[in-house]
């Protein structure tokens, strides 16, 4: 099943206006080593649990400098960066030189349908309001089928997601239209084009005080001092988490295969 592919001039301009301007502080926050350990722990393993990366086609979607291509190289895949902005994907291409870089737009990214055995994006979704539906077309134009999307997004249902509504309103770091995921609803629209094959919420103090130390304007030489401790807290409160308590949900959808016509 393929879509209609929208574009949004706006949206797009905004993203790449935003992240121009604080691309250097969010590089030394989120590229950090301590940013790095959650990832690979809280993020990136749970993301692709159970997937054998080797040798798949993998679409890293919203890239910026490839955060997540370091983990999808090392498990064998072969990697395709994706950004709206010419500066990121200029950092994206010197830091992954093997790799192929594209500057565009996940709403409409020129790549051929059926290109990707699996589309990933880390937190880069909850930016395309009010244009979410058409960029998970575009993603599902684009995977092969039975390709995966694999994604970590903020969402909403959560005791923390009025405090972002809330802070997102008043903070320069986001921008206007950034909002957390309706998960539920995006699941009803595409219950047609994918299965939902994981769904686990995770992220409490380690996600808050170490990944996102920018938001919290967290020095970073303090940062390495507490990081130890907050992700074994982490690891032990992710086994109790739930859709209320969690900061971030970690999910894997399945293309579904076209149906088989008669001859």
């Amino acid at each position: 099943m393929d879509y209609p592919i929208v574009k949004s001039v706006t949206v797009e301009q905004l993203q790449k206006l935003h992240y121009d301007r604080i691309g250097s502080e969010y590089e030394s926050h989120y590229g950090d080593a301590c940013s790095g350990q959650y990832r690979e722990q809280f993020i990136n393993e749970p993301m692709f649990e159970g997937i054998d990366l080797r040798g798949l086609e993998v679409l890293e979607a919203m890239c910026g400098s490839g955060q997540t291509t370091e983990f999808l190289l090392s498990k064998g895949a072969r990697v395709t960066g994706l950004d709206i902005s010419t500066d990121e994907i200029d950092s994206f291409q010197r830091r992954w030189p093997g790799s192929d870089a594209k500057c565009g737009s996940i709403l409409s990214s020129g790549f051929a349908s059926d290109s990707f055995d699996c589309v990933a994006v880390v937190g880069g979704l909850h930016h395309l309001h009010p244009h979410l539906s058409e960029a998970m077309r575009e993603i599902h134009r684009i995977l092969k089928p039975g390709g995966r999307l694999c994604f970590a997004e903020p969402h909403q249902g959560s005791i923390l997601d009025r405090v972002r509504a809330f802070w997102y309103k008043h903070d320069h770091l986001f921008a206007s239209n950034e909002a957390s995921i309706d998960l539920e609803s995006l699941k009803q629209e595409f219950s047609a084009a994918f299965s939902f094959d994981k769904e686990e919420f995770l992220g409490n103090l380690a996600y808050l005080l170490v990944l996102n130390s920018m938001i919290f304007r967290i020095p970073l030489k303090l940062k390495r001092w507490y990081t130890p401790v907050l992700l074994s807290s982490e690891a032990l409160i992710n086994r109790l988490q739930r859709k209320w308590s969690a900061c971030f949900v970690v999910s894997q959808w399945k293309k579904l295969e076209p149906p088989r016509t008669e001859s």
